[in-house]
């Protein structure tokens, strides 16, 4: 009897599946996704959050947010980490839309918007808090902390 295989790497698929298939509809990227949508990141304070009509457009802040807040939640703190993880973690390239921000952009966008994310983590924190989405940890991290 044959194992199962799957497919060739390079067949060609007449319907390719969707990115979409891969991430659950309790998947906590699309409460990033959510949350960040229903941000005003102008009133927040983060910079080029109007597009510039001049020269070649920028990443939107909103996409580069919603990559930093996974990192956060992901222990991923490294802007060379974070462009590895749009290349290769399916979550993040759902969150993103396959769009690639190289480190340097990441790096910047940390950089120059460190005030406004002070605001926006303490809305994102207070709101899991309300939602009850955080498992509270045992200072010592000891059984049943859930961390």
């Amino acid at each position: 009897m044959a194992h199962i295989s799957g497919t060739e790497r390079s067949q060609l698929l007449l319907l390719p599946e969707a990115v979409d298939d891969y991430v659950g509809l309790d998947n906590p990227v699309r409460f990033i996704d959510a949350f960040v949508d229903g941000l005003d990141l102008d009133e927040a304070g983060f910079r080029r959050a109007q597009a510039n009509t001049k020269g070649r457009p920028g990443y939107d802040p909103a996409d580069l947010l919603k990559l930093y807040i996974y990192g956060y939640l992901n222990r991923v703190r490294s802007s060379r980490r974070l462009e590895v993880e749009t290349r290769r973690n399916v979550e993040v390239i759902w969150l993103l839309r396959h769009l690639k921000p190289d480190f340097k952009t990441i790096a910047d966008f940390r950089r120059e918007n460190r005030s406004a994310f002070r605001q926006v983590f303490r809305v994102f924190v207070k709101l899991c808090r309300e939602l009850d989405l955080y498992v509270e940890c045992a200072p010592w991290g000891g059984q049943g902390s859930g961390c």
